[in-house]
């Protein structure tokens, strides 16, 4: 019953029509003895969206969905996603951990520095990270992440994760709507080239898989890497809670991934990101 349903939620999706270059024998010649699965679609309405949907019905860790085009991708807090077809990557791999939840908060700082690897890894130049979930190159947003849990009704541990990364490839600065032009780069625009998305889809799993098997062993060790990588720290930072703005600066970053910070008062507090999104007050960092 599982397999007809995970078979009943791939058939629909559109797997025939034209992915721009994207390839699925490209990618795996990548991967070497990566154990993980890629499926490749042309389009989907959200990858996360349908990943859980398999996740839900018995699909193992290490499933990994890309799609050449979304219709309604989705950021953090409810935002939406652009994902237009040919520039981009929008990539969501599945992970099973087996622990509680709150063994799990650093997670999206684990994915953001894997991708800050693969990036690296493909394209030569290494992003930084805009806390808590951006790939930004200079005050510009390269990427973004979003990561949901599934729990067990029974037992209140972690059923699966799902690891959403989209990343901006192959736009110029005219292909961004201008309401973002000036807060949006691609991997393009860096290279003064084209960017290979195959190359990156491949080191995109490559760097989700090493990460899966350490996510529990060394936490302080990844969190150490992305205080290194995260721009936020050391900046002013405009808080925002409903109408509340507050004013801050950036301190640290604690071990379940919150942003340490010193208001303008003086007051020490820690910020999680399911509460507040977090500007610069000048631009876009």
């Amino acid at each position: 019953m599982m397999g007809m349903d995970i078979d009943k939620i791939m058939t629909q999706m559109s797997p025939r029509l034209d992915t721009h270059g994207l390839d699925s024998r490209t990618i795996r010649s990548h991967l070497g003895d990566c154990p993980w699965r890629v499926y490749l679609f042309s389009e989907v309405d959200s990858t996360n969206t349908r990943l859980k949907e398999m996740a839900k019905v018995g699909s193992p860790a290490g499933t990994v969905l890309v799609a050449d085009r979304q219709t309604g991708g989705r950021g953090r807090l409810g935002r939406s996603f652009l994902s237009p077809g040919g520039v981009g990557v929008y990539l969501s791999a599945l992970i099973r951990p087996d622990c509680a939840p709150t063994e799990l908060m650093h997670l999206t700082c684990a994915v953001a520095v894997a991708m800050c690897d693969a990036v690296e890894n493909a394209f030569g130049f290494r992003p930084g990270i805009k806390w808590t979930n951006d790939l930004v190159v200079g005050n510009k947003k390269l990427g973004g992440i979003l990561t949901e849990l599934g729990l067990d009704p029974k037992t209140g541990r972690v059923d699966y994760a799902i690891l959403g990364i989209g990343i901006n490839c192959g736009q110029t600065a005219e292909d961004f709507d201008e309401s973002i032009r000036d807060m949006a780069i691609s991997a393009r625009m860096v290279l003064g080239r084209d960017a290979d998305r195959n190359r990156l889809i491949a080191e995109m799993v490559l760097t989700l898989e090493r990460m899966d098997r350490t996510l529990l062993v060394s936490p302080d060790a990844m969190l150490g890497r992305y205080r290194r990588d995260c721009i936020t720290l050391g900046k002013w930072v405009s808080i925002l809670r409903g109408d509340e703005v507050r004013h801050a600066l950036a301190l640290d970053i604690d071990a379940e991934g919150g942003l340490i910070v010193r208001y303008d008062s003086g007051e020490i507090g820690t910020v999680t990101s399911g509460e507040v999104s977090v500007r610069g007050l000048y631009g876009y960092i």
